[in-house]
C-alpha cells in the first residue's frame, strides 16, 4: 500500500511538471513565431496523432488533479488488495487427489501420526483442515466431522478476507466520478452565469471536463470487478475442492477405523 501511494504522488507530480514544461515550450514557440518574418504559406499536413501516454496526460489534466488522483487512487488499492488476494488464492490451491492419496498412503502404512505429519509439511487450507480432523480421530467420527466443519468455515473466511476492501472501491470509483461530473458541470454554469450568455465554448468545455471524471471512475470501477469476479470464481473453486476432500477424508477415516 505505502509504495502504491508513493506511485501515485510520483505520477502526479511528473504530469504536473509535464504541464509546466508544455506550457513553457508554448510560450516559447510563441515568441518564435512572432520574431521570425513572414515566408511562404506553409503546406497544411494532417496532424499527427498524440502517443497514448500523452492522451491520458491530457485527459488526467483536463479532467482535474484533484478527482482524478482520488479515482487513480482508488485503482492502485483496489489492484493491490486485488493482487495479494491473486496470489494468496494462488498458493492457496492444492492438488487435492494427490493429498489424499498421501493421507491414504500414511494411515495405511504409519498410522494417524505419520498422516498428521503429511498434512503438517502440505501448505492450503485443504492439508490444515485435514490436520486438524486427525487431531480429534481419538475422539470418534463425529467430532473429526465437527471440528472439520467448524475449520473449514474459518479456512474460508481467510480466503474471503481482503475482498470487501476491493468492492468498496469498486463502489468509490463510479462515485467520485459522478461528482466529478456535477461539480464540473456547476462550474460551467458559474462560467456562463459570469459571461451573461450561453456560449458553445463555455458549455462544451465544462462538460467535457465533467464527463472525463466519470469515464475515469467507470474504468476503474470495470477493471476491478473483472478482478474481483476472478477472485469470486477461484474462492469458490478452492471451497468445493475443500468439502470434496473433506468428505473423502471422514470416509478415509472410518475405513481406517473398521479394520
Amino acid at each position: 500500500m505505502f509504495l502504491a501511494v508513493m506511485g501515485l504522488m510520483t505520477f502526479t507530480a511528473q504530469y504536473a511538471s509535464a504541464q509546466d514544461g508544455d506550457s513553457l515550450a508554448t510560450a516559447d514557440s510563441s515568441e518564435m513565431v512572432a520574431v521570425e518574418p513572414a515566408a511562404e504559406a506553409p503546406v497544411e499536413e494532417a496532424p499527427a496523432e498524440a502517443p497514448m501516454h500523452q492522451e491520458i496526460k491530457r485527459l488526467f489534466i483536463e479532467g482535474g488533479a484533484g478527482f482524478m488522483a482520488t479515482i487513480i487512487a482508488c485503482l492502485v488499492f483496489g489492484l493491490a488488495v486485488a493482487i495479494e488476494r491473486i496470489i494468496y488464492l494462488n498458493l492457496a490451491s492444492t492438488n487435492t487427489d494427490k493429498l489424499l492419496k498421501k493421507v491414504e498412503d500414511a494411515l495405511n502404512n504409519g498410522g494417524v501420526e505419520a498422516a498428521k505429519d503429511v498434512c503438517r509439511n502440505t501448505r492450503g487450507p485443504v492439508a490444515s483442515i485435514f490436520y486438524q480432523g486427525l487431531l480429534r480421530y481419538d475422539k470418534g467420527v463425529e467430532e473429526v466431522e465437527k471440528s472439520i466443519t467448524s475449520y473449514g468455515s474459518v479456512q474460508m473466511g481467510q480466503l474471503e478476507g481482503g475482498l470487501s476492501w476491493v468492492t468498496l472501491f469498486i463502489a468509490i470509483a463510479p462515485m467520485l466520478g459522478f461528482m466529478g461530473t456535477v461539480i464540473g458541470m456547476i462550474q460551467a454554469f458559474d462560467e456562463i452565469q459570469r459571461a451573461g450568455d450561453i456560449s458553445p465554448t463555455l458549455v462544451a468545455g465544462g462538460m467535457k471536463v465533467a464527463l472525463i471524471t466519470t469515464v475515469g471512475g467507470l474504468i476503474v470501477a470495470i477493471i476491478l470487478q473483472i478482478l474481483y469476479n476472478y477472485l469470486i470464481a477461484k474462492v469458490d473453486g478452492i471451497v468445493l475442492s475443500m468439502e470434496d476432500a473433506s468428505i473423502s477424508l471422514v470416509d478415509m477415516i472410518v475405513k481406517y477405523q473398521n479394520k
